[in-house]
């Protein structure tokens, strides 16, 4: 299975050039088995993507992306999130008291919104973005590292917000699934392995 685990959308995250409409057609054109929606600070699209993906029968996994005082978080299987920022590791417990799966997204792209070495200090992070559509490779090296030396999984995904993104980075887990619950069971107990579009195909990596 083939997800874009990062993805923004109109109307609920602002800086996205993109409809969840336009994602699924590109997503699909790429090969991909399912994508998430993960809107910043907001889940405000769940409704319709849920319905959206029931008529199409295509995954959508809904999720949110939330910016912590530390840094942004993806997170899925969770029903609701804080409204103010507050600390990473009081939204991790939160994430884990609901049996969610969280991220550290980009942890060092230069934008002030990564974790970047606190990644060392957080408690229950399940796994780090080792490759993010907006950070340099450079920062996303660096990500891997600390992945690897954590023993957390290791996540790819675009983050799109302009279509030429949509599936740069992607994460191949070993099943296919249709729901959410199933989807973040996946993500505990499986390995996960980024993917890189190589401009006709996924290339599944361990190191690059």
């Amino acid at each position: 299975m083939l997800v874009d685990m990062h993805l923004h959308a109109l109307p609920h995250s602002t800086d996205s050039f993109l409809t969840l409409q336009e994602i699924v057609s590109l997503a699909r054109l790429r090969g991909l088995d399912a994508i998430c929606l993960t809107d910043h600070d907001s889940m405000g699209g769940r409704e319709f993507a849920e319905d959206y993906s029931r008529e199409i029968g295509f995954p959508i996994f809904v999720g949110v992306e939330y910016y912590s005082l530390w840094g942004d978080i993806t997170a899925w299987g969770i029903d609701t999130f804080p409204q103010e920022r507050i600390e990473a590791q009081t939204f991790i417990d939160q994430v884990n008291a609901a049996g969610g799966f969280c991220v550290s997204c980009h942890p060092f792209r230069n934008n002030n919104r990564g974790f970047e070495h606190h990644l060392r200090e957080a408690r229950g992070l399940h796994g780090v973005e080792v490759l993010n559509g907006s950070a340099d490779m450079d920062a996303n090296r660096i990500a891997l590292r600390y992945c690897r030396e954590l023993g957390l999984k290791a996540i790819g995904a675009s983050d799109a917000h302009v279509p030429k993104q949509v599936g740069k980075y992607v994460t191949w887990l070993p099943e296919k699934v249709d729901g959410l619950k199933d989807f973040v069971a996946q993500l505990h107990q499986c390995e996960t392995r980024p993917a890189i579009w190589n401009g006709s195909a996924y290339d599944v990596v361990t190191t690059f």
